[in-house]
């Protein structure tokens, strides 16, 4: 299976992209995978809508064009479905068998997803109502994944 994890913005701290590493390496066992980073758009917390709505467009086009057609993408959305690890493992599973070429995981900027890319996830996916940094967000993601890989395989892991 391939993977591909689409992310506005870039890991800055070292500890942050030490612990994508160890999840990309562990994943790669399973799946072909690869981490993208797209540029975020600089918007200050006040910014107008107009001026986020310009936002989430440059940054949905950045993400837009590196999505395929038979893609599987799964939008991380506060406002998405919310999994167990195991039922999380099962909906894995049912896209792992869907005859794409690839499951896209998306993970927006700070103002969120564009609602073209919202409009194109075969799955939002919230980790809860917690508001989560973006960096830690991917992490929380990637192990989440592996979690779900093992769960599904019958493998050690999940407690």
């Amino acid at each position: 299976m391939q993977m591909s994890v689409i992310a506005v913005g870039k890991l800055k701290e070292r500890y942050w992209r030490d612990a994508e590493a160890e999840y990309v390496k562990r994943l790669s066992g399973y799946a072909q995978i690869q981490v993208e980073e797209v540029a975020d758009e600089p918007a200050g917390e006040d910014a107008a809508e107009a001026e986020r709505l310009r936002v989430l467009r440059a940054e949905g086009a950045r993400i837009e064009r590196r999505l395929r057609a038979r893609d599987a993408v799964v939008a991380l959305d506060r406002k998405g479905k919310q999994f167990s690890s195991e039922a999380w493992s099962q909906t894995y599973q049912q896209l792992a068998a869907g005859g794409h070429g690839r499951i896209v995981f998306v993970i927006g900027g700070s103002l969120g997803l564009a609602d073209t890319v919202l409009q194109r996830a075969d799955l939002r996916w919230s980790f809860g109502p917690l508001t989560l940094p973006h960096q830690l967000a991917r992490i929380v993601l990637l192990e989440q994944v592996y979690r779900g890989i093992r769960i599904a395989r019958g493998e050690p892991y999940h407690k």
